[in-house]
């Protein structure tokens, strides 16, 4: 059976994004770009929400974002390569290719998705994540953690519940950012 992660960056402080909605206070550098890459070169397919799916879009419909470097030209095959599922009640139609909308999230339906994957799957944006977990989907937990505290705004983790996790890998940066791996603690 296939792997459900969740992958997220985020401040010190646990925020996704800001009180504004921002998350631009993600300085990306070279060496963290390439983690990203390679954590996302095993993964058959993503589950997104639609802000994130609309944020991540633009790996296949600029061409310019792939152009910039050999870095973002590997990122953006990468991105290209996988399945994604879109989650939204609102999102009319996708932009990208094989990508299918789905208007809820049926946790039976993904517990099939990991049942029958032959590769991983990644689930990204709180929102779903926090179904996920609830759920009892999520296999790992692969976290970014940036040096800024932001003071407040969309959490990373789910909220209302409680999850005990094990340390299975940690990475540090030159830039300061932090790699966790965790999975569902058993028992």
């Amino acid at each position: 059976m296939a792997k459900l992660i969740y992958v997220t960056n985020m401040s010190l402080d646990g925020y996704i994004e800001d009180e504004r909605g921002v998350f631009a206070w993600l300085p990306m550098d070279d060496e963290v770009f390439v983690l990203c890459t390679d954590l996302l070169r095993s993964v058959g397919t993503f589950l997104y929400g639609r802000r994130l799916y609309e944020s991540m879009a633009h790996w296949e419909t600029n061409p310019a974002l792939a152009a910039q470097s050999d870095l973002t030209a590997e990122f953006a095959s990468v991105w290209k390569a996988a399945n994604k599922v879109v989650y939204s009640t609102t999102l009319a139609a996708v932009s990208t290719a094989d990508t299918r909308l789905e208007r809820q999230f049926d946790p039976a339906a993904v517990h099939e998705m990991k049942a029958t994957a032959s590769s991983d799957l990644t689930v990204g944006g709180a929102n779903l994540a926090a179904q996920a977990f609830k759920a009892g989907l999520v296999d790992e937990c692969q976290l970014l953690i940036w040096p800024v505290v932001v003071g407040g705004g969309k959490p990373g983790m789910p909220t209302g519940m409680r999850t005990d996790l094990e340390l299975i890998d940690e990475r540090r940066f030159r830039n300061g950012v932090v790699h966790l791996r965790y999975r569902p603690a058993k028992g």
